[in-house]
């Protein structure tokens, strides 16, 4: 029982070290250094090959999935808050964007590749956040129309700003309507889920009903330990789409490309 009690002291550690930090950089932005140092802990903790044997054993435990789910809901706050600083530091630099964002393109263009995302499609990205890198480098690889849809104003009003900084201001949009309040999701060609949006089930829902049939999904989720970080996707979809996993080696998220049946 030793070892239950050791994941469980990792868990609740890594929450408070997260939770402390994020306080932290509110009152010091200096310390947004030591939190991005700590949420890339948190990535290497998730996997591990050793953590995931022992989230098997112990995940069951209700303790074990009571601080898996709050260790989540405290690295998404900190993620959020990450995200608006390091977009608010570019903007303010004024740094080059056309270069930082060929730097990123090569770690998304299998990706781009593999979802078949080219100048015609009509890209729609649920949970865009504060800091799109992946719906701009979309738009600048592609040449693709991309929609951006979040919760959160001040995270809309920050995107809106990165793709006017980096000159895609005429292939990026921003909003915060719902789903079916928006006339670009019954062309949308691709639609990507976030990760760390909570809502999937629903959303899916509100797509399968607003979507082209041919319309390609890609769902980023985290079931598992990886569920410590992302919110989980845990329903069988099978009834209703069709399903294709995307296998990646040691990332920090699963992704699921479905389509509606």
């Amino acid at each position: 029982m030793k070892h239950k009690y050791a994941f469980l002291l990792s868990l609740q550690l890594l929450e408070y070290e997260i939770r402390q930090l994020t306080d932290y950089s509110r009152q010091c932005s200096d310390c947004f250094d030591l939190l991005q140092t700590k949420l890339e802990d948190l990535c290497r903790f998730m996997v591990s090959e050793e953590n995931e044997r022992q989230w098997l054993l112990w995940s069951d435990q209700e303790e074990i999935r009571q601080h898996g789910e709050r260790l989540r809901e405290t690295s998404a706050q900190a993620l959020c808050d990450m995200e608006k600083y390091q977009s608010i530091r570019m903007l303010e630099r004024q740094m080059d964007m056309g270069r930082y964002l060929s730097a990123l393109s090569d770690a998304v263009y299998d990706e781009l590749r593999h979802f078949r995302i080219g100048r015609t499609s009509k890209v729609l990205f649920v949970g865009a956040g504060a800091f799109p890198l992946t719906a701009l480098t979309v738009a600048k690889e592609t040449r693709a129309d991309v929609l951006c849809l979040d919760i959160d104003a001040e995270a809309l009003d920050l995107g809106s700003r990165m793709a006017e900084a980096s000159g895609l201001h005429d292939k990026v949009q921003f909003s915060g309507h719902g789903l079916k309040e928006l006339p670009f999701v019954k062309e949308a060609t691709h639609v990507m889920v976030a990760s760390l949006v909570k809502n999937k089930l629903e959303v899916l829902e509100d797509l399968r009903q607003a979507v082209p049939p041919d319309t390609s999904i890609i769902v980023r989720y985290g079931n598992g330990l990886k569920s410590i970080f992302n919110y989980p996707l845990e329903k069988d979809l099978s009834q209703e789409w069709e399903l294709s996993p995307v296998v990646r080696s040691r990332s920090i998220y699963d992704t699921l490309m479905i389509k509606p049946k």
